[in-house]
């Protein structure tokens, strides 16, 4: 046998010190009636009387006060098993770190807000397996498919612009990487969720698009930036970025690449233009998703039972407010009489 609330087997102690104040109280009130009539009187001033009474009296008000403290500390005891669920769907994020998500028309600029808005997403839907693919020129798995997503954090730290060895603006080859680590089959419990600000120079992502559709995954797009658009600052202090012909480039929000692969495979757009972008939307689009099984296991776990020290408890209160500290006045005049 162990207790869940060991800390609470103290409460044991207040029984014997009940015990002992009750028999203060009744010893007091007995040297209080002795200072006014003799014992040999008391027959017939107190015909209820009854010493054993009130013993057992006490007695039972004693064991009502030990086994509430004991059902407080919750005993276990006896073998039981308990099957343990975790259900959910499969998210992959795909973060665009093209040059282009440097720009700073978001502040304090796009890829740190697409960052910012994984975390918080990857945060508010605990119970699903997520998974995370960076994409520029090339896709590259940063983390599998995995419950716990605290690692999803510890990478996007690593996500800078620009940051692959294959660099490039193209959202298929993330597309294409992201649908490898899904794996094979029709699953109807799949998303993916790219974070882009739509730039696409490569193509093909139309064919992805019906290659997720028939996979089974949903996708939602977060097009990240402004209409308007900014100039893209280099990394490493080396200015602006400019074409071929030496003009300044400015990126801009291309929605319709974003909308239109969202709109192709069932899934949802959202516009973000800031770091306190609410992504409740598509949150609640996830979870209304039907779940499947993700980790199952089956705990040996020990019974509570509580219930028989408070049963206990219950009865010998139940008997101290029977029985009470006096018999009645008709009961002890036939002992005496007898």
């Amino acid at each position: 046998m162990i207790f869940s609330e060991p800390r609470l087997l103290w409460l044991l102690l207040i029984a014997p010190v009940v015990a002992l104040l009750a028999a203060v109280v009744w010893r007091r009130r007995f040297a209080a009636d002795a200072a006014w009539a003799s014992r040999g009187l008391w027959d017939r001033l107190l015909p209820a009387y009854a010493p054993r009474r009130i013993a057992l009296s006490v007695s039972f008000l004693t064991l009502a006060v030990a086994g509430a403290g004991l059902a407080l500390a919750r005993p276990r005891w006896g073998s039981g098993e308990q099957t343990v669920e975790r259900r959910g769907v499969d998210v992959v994020f795909l973060v665009d770190s093209s040059l282009s998500m440097a720009a700073r028309d978001v502040q304090p600029s796009r890829l740190f807000v697409a960052k910012a808005l994984i975390r918080r997403m990857v945060r508010e839907m605990p119970g699903n397996r997520v998974g995370l693919v960076q994409t520029e020129g090339t896709g590259v798995v940063l983390a599998p498919l995995t419950l716990d997503g605290g690692v999803l954090g510890l990478l996007l730290d690593t996500v800078e612009p620009g940051s692959l060895p294959t660099p490039g603006t193209e959202l298929a080859p993330g597309l294409e990487t992201a649908l490898r680590l899904f794996g094979e089959g029709e699953e109807k419990h799949r998303v993916l969720i790219v974070v882009s600000d739509g730039e696409d120079h490569g193509g093909g992502v139309e064919d992805r698009i019906a290659r997720l559709k028939e996979s089974g995954v949903v996708v939602h797009a977060l097009g990240v930036g402004t209409l308007a658009g900014a100039r893209i600052q280099i990394p490493g202090g080396a200015g602006l970025k400019r074409d071929a012909e030496g003009n300044l480039v400015t990126s801009r929000l291309h929605e319709e690449v974003l909308e239109g692969l969202a709109r192709g495979t069932g899934g949802s757009y959202l516009r973000v233009t800031s770091a306190a972008a609410d992504p409740a939307p598509i949150l609640r689009d996830i979870d209304r998703m039907e779940k499947r099984t993700l980790e199952s296991q089956t705990l040996s776990t020990l019974e509570e039972r509580f219930q028989w020290p408070l049963a206990l408890a219950a009865l010998a209160l139940a008997l101290y407010l029977l029985v009470g500290p006096f018999a009645p006045a008709r009961t002890r005049t036939q002992e005496t009489a007898s």
